[in-house]
């Protein structure tokens, strides 16, 4: 079995052997119990001349290699949201290429793709129609290439909606503009600051309230909700209120396995950031929960939580670095080197835990590869 010297957080060296099984890939059986969608990364180009801080430069083969991957193992793929770093590296510009590679490359698989307004400053904002007409430009061209729409969050508007009804406004005109049901997105301000207080409130309740006025008025263009809150409670409550046939689709990193089960009064389908790692553990958990064996779904995703949570911890909005480097410890791509220079972001002893909890969750897929790829970040530390 591989071993390797790791470092403690005083830089003491220690042998580490792993332990873990890899999970083998398998997909999804048809009609899965709950529906998954994997908000998915994008591979940078490292031999790009371009500074990190300038437009993005993407190594194509392995993004779309990646979403192969995805779309072999029967999950839906969100494509172009915040796991992209859409708005931390990835512009609309970039964006929009993405989305159509994507759809080019896989014309059957199930893709929905972010639609939002960050091409636009908020500084240069005048009135809410402005983001309005923002949201249609982006809504129109993902639509003219036959792509499915999530409605994100807008920066724009949470600066410049000045009562919940603008927000009520914004979202009844940009979904009229929609030709299939979206999912909406609900983005906390721990993934993203500029986006406190949305849907014109600094309360959850009063939030939650003009959301739910939105997918009332408007559940025949709702496929469902995403948010992104990292609180059960208030996902559960917002879930037993939707209308009937509107999806709640959890994105919560914390607590999705009781979320996904759910309880008597209902469950929550899954668009999550932590399943772009965990896609082979989250197809093998819900073939489980498909043929009613919830005990055997709790069993193979409760041990991946530690693993999220700390991907996910604050500042919540760089768990980017964590996905990309599992994709790269899983040879899903040949270098660590992330649009924006975000591979920086976190310190060494946070990869050092992602990995030993990836090898004990069964994620190393190749652990020879794994082993080698650490020693090789290990060595640019000095170690």
């Amino acid at each position: 079995m591989s071993m390797l010297q790791l470092p403690d957080k005083n830089g003491v060296l220690s042998p580490y052997k792993l332990t873990g099984t890899p999970i083998k890939p398998s997909p999804l059986p048809e009609n899965p119990a709950r529906v998954l969608f994997v908000a998915v990364h994008v591979v940078a180009d490292p031999f790009s001349a371009n500074d990190p801080s300038g437009r993005a430069a993407v190594d194509w083969r392995a993004t779309l290699t990646f979403r192969r991957h995805l779309a072999d193992l029967g999950l839906g793929i969100a494509e172009s949201m915040d796991t992209a770093q859409r708005g931390m590296g990835l512009d609309w510009h970039g964006a929009l290429e993405v989305i159509k590679q994507t759809l080019a490359e896989l014309p059957d698989a199930l893709v929905f793709n972010g639609a939002g307004t960050d091409h636009l400053d908020p500084a240069d904002v005048r009135s809410i129609d402005d983001v309005k007409r923002a949201y249609f430009e982006q809504i129109e061209a993902i639509q003219a290439v036959g792509g499915r729409i999530i409605l994100m969050a807008s920066r724009a508007l949470a600066k410049h909606a000045k009562r919940p009804e603008d927000y009520v406004e914004v979202y009844r005109d940009a979904l009229a503009a929609c030709d299939q049901p979206v999912i909406l997105h609900w983005l906390g301000e721990m993934f993203d600051p500029a986006l406190a207080g949305y849907w014109g409130a600094s309360d959850f309740e009063t939030s939650m309230e003009t959301a739910l006025a939105v997918i009332t008025e408007n559940a025949d263009k709702v496929d469902g909700i995403k948010i992104s809150l990292l609180d059960k409670e208030k996902e559960i409550g917002m879930r037993r209120r939707l209308p009937d046939g509107v999806k709640m689709y959890t994105g919560d990193d914390f607590n999705y396995p009781e979320l996904i089960e759910g309880d008597e009064q209902g469950f929550s389908h899954a668009l999550l950031g932590i399943f772009d790692p965990l896609a082979t553990v989250a197809a093998h958990a819900v073939t489980k929960l498909t043929g009613g064996d919830a005990q055997g779904f709790r069993a193979a995703l409760d041990p991946t939580v530690p693993l999220s949570q700390l991907i996910f911890r604050a500042p919540t909005q760089y768990y980017k670095t964590g996905v990309v480097f599992l994709a790269w410890l899983n040879g899903f791509q040949d270098h660590f080197v992330m649009l924006n220079g975000a591979q920086s972001m976190r310190p060494l002893p946070y990869f050092t835990e992602l990995f030993r909890l990836a090898d004990s969750c069964g994620l190393l897929q190749q652990p020879d590869l794994a082993v080698e790829r650490m020693n090789r970040l290990l060595a640019m530390y000095g170690v």
